[in-house]
């Protein structure tokens, strides 16, 4: 979930769900609410709509249940605030209809207020975050949640050939699928060796928002999974949507390694093994990314995530500089994929 600025109301005269939805608020809930506006963009077919009620102000999910499913959403909300994590409270919940009355965590995301300055201050709070998500947060086979296994791995990487590379760049990648075969099975080796913790699997700075208390709210968890520890650590530190220099994100990566429980999480791993663990990671995700944004244009019709396509794929490529194994896929992007994306 993505808060973006509001727009001009929405009508619901060609728009079933929204008046299916008002009638829910105003019919079904009694909740006498003024100025229904759109709350966000997302890569889903999820809608938000932020309500002003006497109190303050909710935001409202539209989740048409033949797309969506609400109940991840609800059950890992609890869950997390159970923790102490500051998540939405869900208020009300159809779940047949899909529609959820949510409070709202505000409209001022981590991207719009990182900057030099800031920054510091944000990631300090977004990783204690994560360290409580990692220590307390769902574990194990009795979690309740998805493994992120070998397959879902590997599925997430052929996002990249199929979407980014046939269908966005219309390349022909018959002479290199041995390749790219190769690289994403390494890729997912490299995070199966890792300890396994909760895995929000979209920690960034879209789905953080800067708030007074309990800083960062945290959005759009509902895809968590059982994973690899440096998932989310990656996510964070290596943003699709704002970079930071190569040595200070290794300076940040290896002081959350060096937080005694995290430490105690990872048992004996040296420096360099983590760092090698959070480049894997990091390649495995940004493959994973740039196949999505490449979708949500060509099958959603949905062009904003098209600027962030090179600088997702640079982060691959930057890893491969440094990991030999992956010369021969820093050779292909370099040769093939960056010099378009580029001059796009």
């Amino acid at each position: 979930m993505m808060p973006a600025t509001e727009n001009e109301p929405p009508s619901s005269l060609s728009d079933p769900r929204l008046q299916q939805l008002e009638h829910w608020l105003r019919e079904e809930l009694r909740l006498p609410y003024t100025a229904l506006a759109p709350a966000s963009s997302d890569a889903s077919f999820r809608r938000y709509f932020r309500i002003q009620v006497p109190e303050g102000s909710h935001v409202v999910m539209d989740a048409p249940p033949e797309r969506e499913d609400c109940r991840p959403f609800v059950s890992i909300a609890w869950a997390l605030r159970d923790i102490g994590l500051n998540v939405p409270q869900v208020l009300e919940m159809d779940l047949s209809q899909g529609f959820l009355l949510l409070s709202d965590l505000g409209n001022s995301q981590y991207l719009s207020e990182l900057d030099p300055n800031s920054v510091e201050r944000l990631y300090g709070d977004a990783l204690d975050a994560l360290e409580r998500l990692q220590l307390h947060g769902p574990s194990g086979d009795a979690a309740g949640l998805p493994d992120y296994d070998r397959a879902l791995l590997l599925g997430e990487m052929e996002l990249f050939r199929e979407w980014l590379l046939q269908r966005h760049l219309g390349l022909d990648t018959s002479a290199e699928d041995a390749m790219l075969d190769h690289s994403f099975a390494l890729l997912a080796e490299a995070a199966l060796e890792q300890p396994r913790v909760c895995v929000h699997r979209d920690y960034h700075s879209r789905n953080l928002m800067v708030v007074e208390q309990d800083n960062p709210g945290i959005l759009d968890f509902q895809d968590a999974v059982i994973g690899p520890i440096t998932y989310d650590l990656v996510s964070l530190l290596r943003d699709c949507y704002i970079a930071w220099p190569r040595s200070q994100v290794e300076a940040w990566a290896l002081d959350y390694r060096r937080r005694p429980a995290i430490g105690e999480l990872c048992g004996e791993v040296s420096d360099e093994q983590w760092l090698r663990w959070f480049d894997l990671m990091g390649a495995q995700r940004h493959l994973k990314a740039a196949g999505i944004f490449a979708r949500l244009w060509h099958r959603d019709g949905k062009p904003g995530y098209l600027a962030d396509l090179p600088r997702t794929v640079r982060y691959i490529s930057q890893v491969a500089e440094t990991h030999p194994e992956l010369d021969e896929l820093n050779r292909y992007l370099h040769a093939r994929v960056l010099p378009v994306l580029d001059a796009a």
